[in-house]
């Protein structure tokens, strides 16, 4: 649908983000909310499952603020009455809050807790499909192109599945590494590229579900 057909619609596109830690690929949402590279579009919730994550500050300091929540698996549990709190229970307390803000899509923006089936339709940053699934992927990835195991290493927004980095991929991005530099010059240049693509992700993703 063209932008001017959603637009003439008037209701903003509802994006919810579930987040772990400092928040850079939400805050790449933030920045770009109701731009011409997210048009129409509003972040209404931020869920985070660690309570110092920063990300959570940053949606704070919006004006004005973005809602935020905070519900941690182990507090979950150990707050229990008997047994009748589960991972699989705080899977579904946490589907009831994102429900609660009616959202048009949901982004798993460096979110390190692994759901079970009920969040499908959601995106997230991972590397190159079928490459370095899991935690640490990108100083893994770094390592085996220095030792010569690789030829090409990126990141790419994928839609989620019950195996871990497995989803149907929305944009793919090959992100230059040399041989020989260290890390850190290589992770500025991957995460420079993963604000970028979060943001065209979740715009196709958008996107499509509004044409449907």
């Amino acid at each position: 649908m063209a932008d001017a057909d959603v637009a003439a619609q008037g209701r903003r596109r509802r994006i919810v983000v579930l987040i772990s830690g400092s928040g850079t690929n939400l805050q790449a949402l933030i920045d770009a909310q109701n731009t011409p590279s997210l048009p129409n579009a509003q972040i209404v919730l931020v869920i985070s499952n660690r309570k110092a994550a920063y990300g959570l500050t940053r949606a704070q300091n919006v004006d004005p603020p973005i809602p935020t929540q905070y519900l941690a698996l182990q507090p979950y549990l150990k707050t229990a009455s008997g047994t009748d709190r589960t991972r699989s229970t705080y899977d579904a307390e946490i589907a009831r809050i994102v429900l609660e803000a009616r959202p048009d899509i949901v982004v798993l923006a460096g979110w390190m807790h692994v759901f079970g089936e009920g969040f499908l339709d959601a995106v997230v940053v991972v590397p190159l499909p079928g490459a370095f699934d899991g935690t640490h992927a990108l100083e893994r990835g770094y390592e085996a192109f220095q030792k010569g195991e690789v030829d090409r290493v990126g990141a790419m927004v994928h839609h989620v599945v019950k195996e871990v980095d497995r989803g149907e991929p929305v944009v793919v991005r090959e992100v230059e590494i040399k041989r020989g530099e260290p890390l850190e010059a290589y992770e500025e240049r991957l995460h420079r590229t993963e604000w970028e693509i979060i943001v065209e992700g979740t715009r196709k993703v958008l996107d499509k579900v509004q044409s449907a």
